[in-house]
């Protein structure tokens, strides 16, 4: 169920809904630990499509949660960018490409609008443009392509940094060894065999 919950949310991954990303929201949702109407993304056709799937009455969007949108993608004002890197390290798709104290650019067909760059930019270089309104039919094409990109980028991201983590800690533990050895061979008395 909590799959079948997934797969109707847009993978925005913006925790607009309180939780970290779709999935949890999904599990959420799936336990019943919160109610169908919190996801801002998927407006009112994500709220029916939830309760139709769980056979529950839809329910107004939660304006705690935000409001429905026409969908935007992140823009950087690249002039203006000093290169922290602070964007980089919350979008949650890895549509944004640079380098520290490098200029930062916007990979626009990746990202989901989630707006969770803004916040961090220290010289609000960031700006959230609408895209232009794609014809129904279309719109209702593409839309679960763009939530399966985003789910696959999103996991793949998340696999990327549980593999930096364990580096991280495996030079550390490397470091560590080298230098108890070099302590330990520093305490031995000198001429003992």
């Amino acid at each position: 169920m909590i799959d079948r919950i997934n797969s109707l949310l847009p993978q925005t991954q913006c925790g607009k809904c309180g939780y970290r990303g779709c999935l949890p929201y999904a599990e959420a949702i799936a336990a019943g630990k919160t109610d169908i109407n919190r996801c801002p993304p998927g407006g009112e056709e994500g709220i029916r499509a939830l309760a139709d799937l769980l056979g529950v009455s839809p329910k107004p969007l939660d304006s705690a949660c935000g409001e429905h949108k026409p969908r935007t993608v992140a823009m950087i004002v690249e002039e203006d960018c000093i290169g922290c890197v602070k964007c980089l390290a919350v979008c949650p798709v890895d549509a944004i490409l640079g380098a520290a104290k490098q200029m930062h650019t916007v990979i626009a067909t990746e990202c989901t609008g989630c707006e969770l760059c803004i916040a961090p930019c220290p010289v609000d270089c960031i700006e959230m443009r609408e895209i232009a309104p794609e014809s129904p039919a279309l719109a209702r094409l593409l839309k679960p392509l763009r939530a399966e990109l985003a789910r696959s980028r999103y996991e793949l991201r998340g696999l990327r940094l549980a593999r930096e983590e364990a580096e991280k800690a495996a030079r550390a533990r490397e470091k560590k060894a080298a230098l108890l050895s070099k302590v330990q061979s520093a305490a031995k008395p000198s001429g003992v065999l």
